[in-house]
């Protein structure tokens, strides 16, 4: 009978993480954040009706790369080529600062250590989940007010997905240094060697894809065999690269998003993800928070994060936008534009717990800086445009 609790497992994650989730939506939070706290509700810390499991953990992965894979198929390359240079220096700045200041927050914290050292390798992961960026909020800001297709709107999009292909590769470097077999020398070879594979096949296998897209246009047999390719790399990438499966996931994702048929393959996945893969994911970073070892200095620890990682975002991306020529307030709309987080923050946060470099207490402050910038970054942006439409006014 056991066996079968799995059933009622999942049963119980769908209901909650549905209802939760419109509720946040009603709120005008993201709907990750509703699940993110069914599954605190229901998990061990709270209620107490789910425990985690190993079958929900695999459940949870499968999730992981759905939403990697998606957010790989939704990438746009064309327009990341049109903003092309500065796009690329607003994103390296937008991860380098917050990086740096994560690491130094933790230091601060919890005693300055020497590289190599487990301490370090923590400071530094607290550093590598502040680069992530998620412009789903800015973006549905920007379309509302109508300045998405403008030149920061273009520069926002364009630097936020450059981000997170940056964010992926760090992510990738530190677990890499992280695993005692490996060395710093060979992490950078593997690493290269993967986005070179990934560069020859994925080539090839984009105009097999193109040609079956031509012969058979939207059918199902593309989907099929686009996810089989998004396992395949995953697989590939940490078997034999020893690199995030998430990252190969996503370059899986790169590679057919040129696709005519990629936002079908794309709606596809929404599908698997949205009804089953996906709330298992948020609801397990909910049932692994734990909320009883919860302190006084880990609260303190978890508003000087979500300060930090607005803060340091504002800074990279919004001076690095005026060296590259934008104007004072222009350079303030792309770093608040920048400083959202959301769904890659959840999932570099869920691989450093999978590989222990993050305790699950730490979660409180990931999703605490989630929460916070979704509400913050459509209110300053309204108020910026507001205000440059006051001053053309009244000039």
């Amino acid at each position: 009978m056991e066996s079968y609790r799995i059933f009622l497992d999942l049963a119980i994650i769908m209901i909650f993480s549905k209802f939760f989730g419109l509720l946040a939506r009603k709120l005008k939070a993201p709907q990750v954040v509703g699940e993110i706290i069914a599954g605190l509700l229901i998990g061990p810390s709270v209620l107490g009706l789910v425990e985690q499991t190993d079958f929900l953990s695999q459940m949870a992965e499968i999730g992981v790369i759905l939403l990697m894979f998606s957010a790989g198929l939704e990438t746009n390359l064309k327009d990341l080529m049109k903003t092309g240079f500065k796009a690329f220096l607003i994103a390296c700045a937008g991860v380098f600062i917050p990086l740096l200041g994560g690491t130094l927050l933790y230091m601060a914290f919890y005693g300055f250590t020497p590289f190599g050292s487990e301490q370090f390798y923590s400071a530094l992961f607290i550093g590598v989940i502040m680069t992530a960026t998620s412009v789903s909020i800015t973006v549905q800001s920007l379309r509302e007010m109508g300045k998405l297709k403008g030149e920061v709107g273009t520069t926002i999009l364009s630097a936020a997905i450059i981000d997170d292909v940056i964010g992926i590769i760090v992510l990738t470097f530190v677990i890499g240094f992280k695993n005692p077999d490996s060395n710093s020398g060979k992490v950078i070879i593997d690493t290269i060697l993967f986005f070179a594979m990934a560069l020859i096949v994925g080539y090839i296998l984009y105009k097999l894809f193109k040609l079956v897209d031509f012969r058979y246009p939207h059918t199902r047999r593309i989907p099929i065999l686009g996810l089989a390719i998004c396992f395949i790399f995953a697989y590939v990438a940490e078997v034999y690269f020893g690199i995030a499966d998430i990252t190969g996931a996503y370059v899986a994702g790169i590679i057919l998003c040129s696709l005519k048929d990629s936002e079908y393959i794309a709606g596809e996945m929404d599908t698997n993800s949205y009804m089953l893969f996906g709330p298992v994911f948020f609801a397990s970073i909910g049932l692994k928070t734990t909320i009883d070892n919860v302190t006084g200095e880990i609260i303190l620890f978890s508003i000087g994060f979500v300060i930090v990682a607005l803060i340091c975002k504002i800074i990279g991306c919004g001076l690095m936008s005026k060296a590259c020529g934008f104007k004072n307030r222009d350079s303030l709309k792309i770093g608040v534009g920048m400083m959202t987080r959301g769904e890659v923050a959840l999932i570099v946060s869920q691989k450093g717990l999978s590989v222990g470099m993050l305790s699950p207490v730490y979660f409180t402050a990931v999703i605490l800086l989630i929460i916070v910038s979704s509400i913050a970054t459509p209110v300053i942006l309204k108020f910026l445009y507001d205000k440059d439409s006051y001053d053309s006014l009244t000039s």
